[in-house]
């Protein structure tokens, strides 16, 4: 049976390869959204769907959707899915590794011939990262009903509006209410994804039980001054935007530090306009990331460092703007498909370690209509959104074997129903 999953393991593994090798360039993996070469990837993978014998389809917002029909037409319908975008310079592994174990595990169900007593939808999400438009969960949302019609007027870079983009990739935007899954027809949803840090690796452990999904606060601000040169304006009659923007970096780095219990902030960019040596900086943009499991901390942690951004404006004579560009609460997985996927890790001969994800995944959107449950597959060192995101064969075959076991304790207990 070892070999039998190793085996399983071995083709994943290497259609993972192949999918990495379409990039839009060469040094890492990157496959934003609507490119042509996430065009290429999605084709790729509708291909190896089409030759296991499952009907296809993109819906309107780009998600590729295979499925797989139970006997009985009333059957609810079970989900496996994670995302194939990227984002820039990514790793080979983060969201294609749940897609390309979800077709594994329907192929294994078509091999059997096995009598199925609900439907199985898999599906590879078109945009969980939201690099392109700046939204995160656009595919996910489109499947559990709660996409906003507002964005599709969102232009990117270029100017170019998400309605625009799905014309040129060939979906169809009039259609993106009807592909909601009502929440009626849902019997849950399993996502695969490898651990975005090192604790699994740390303790060698193959797999993990995702408990939560850490809520999250996305912020920009912009502190603006008055730029003047470098040489001539008083220490003490500067109005420098940088100096504001640096302190309220390391009092949002201090407040996680001091608060604890799973909060972090992070903030990822900081954008100098017109920046030069000899120029004291006018405006500065950076961004603020807020992610804590519980409510409570992740609303006091935002109330408290805007009131002190205000605060460093305020007597560094510059003004603020503070614009809330994403909110997500924080979400608990299903205990009935827990415990159920619990089952399945111990019965594999694995430890059962419980993980609270501190990355979005699109079970978000999804748990506020379904079950949702999660497992994390160990990962190089914990390294992800990274090049050097790799995962052990043998990691890779054990996690097969669990999400195996799961199906099959799923098929005999369905504990949702």
């Amino acid at each position: 049976m070892q070999q039998e999953y190793l085996a399983r393991a071995e083709r994943i593994m290497q259609r993972i390869q192949q999918l990495a090798a379409i990039s839009e360039d060469a040094d890492g993996v990157t496959r934003t959204f609507g490119t042509p070469a996430f065009l290429a990837g999605r084709a790729l993978v509708q291909r190896w769907l089409a030759a296991a014998g499952l009907p296809t389809r993109t819906d309107g917002i780009g998600n590729l959707r295979a499925r797989l029909q139970s006997a009985n037409p009333a059957a609810k319908t079970f989900v496996l899915a994670s995302h194939i975008d990227t984002v820039v310079n990514a790793g080979k592994f983060d969201g294609p590794l749940g897609v390309l174990m979800g077709l594994d595990l329907l192929e294994n169900l078509l091999v059997q011939k096995a009598e199925l007593p609900f439907h199985f939808e898999l599906i590879a999400f078109s945009d969980e990262e939201g690099v392109r438009f700046h939204t995160t969960y656009l595919g996910s949302k489109v499947v559990a009903g709660s996409f906003d019609q507002a964005l599709l007027a969102r232009p990117d870079a270029a100017g170019v509006t998400l309605a625009q983009a799905l014309e040129t990739m060939g979906a169809d935007a009039a259609q993106i209410a009807a592909d909601a899954i009502p929440a009626a027809d849902w019997l849950g949803y399993f996502e695969m994804h490898i651990e975005q840090g090192p604790v699994l690796w740390e303790r060698n452990v193959p797999v993990a039980l995702v408990t939560a999904i850490a809520g999250q606060q996305r912020v920009e601000l912009t502190f603006r001054g008055m730029a003047g040169h470098a040489g001539t304006v008083p220490m003490a009659m500067r109005q420098d935007a940088l100096c504001a923007a640096a302190e309220f970096v390391l009092t949002a780095e201090q407040f996680a530090q001091v608060h604890g219990r799973g909060l972090v902030a992070t903030v990822g960019k900081l954008a100098v306009s017109h920046a030069a040596s000899n120029v004291i900086p006018g405006e500065v943009t950076c961004s603020l990331d807020l992610r804590s499991p519980d409510e409570q901390p992740l609303a006091q942690a935002y109330d408290y460092l805007r009131s002190h951004a205000e605060a460093v404006a305020g007597h560094r004579n510059v003004t603020l703007d503070w614009q809330l560009v994403q909110y997500t609460a924080p979400v608990a997985c299903s205990q009935p498909l827990n415990e159920l996927l619990a089952q399945a890790i111990a019965e594999s001969g694995y430890e059962t370690i419980p993980l609270v994800s501190g990355a979005g995944h699109d079970a978000v959107p999804i748990s506020f209509v379904a079950p949702a449950t999660m497992m994390f597959v160990r990962c190089y060192k914990g390294i992800s959104h990274n090049p050097l995101e790799n995962v052990e064969l043998s990691d890779l075959a054990a996690a097969v074997a669990v999400a195996d076991r799961f199906i099959h304790l799923l098929h005999t207990q369905n504990p949702t129903r």
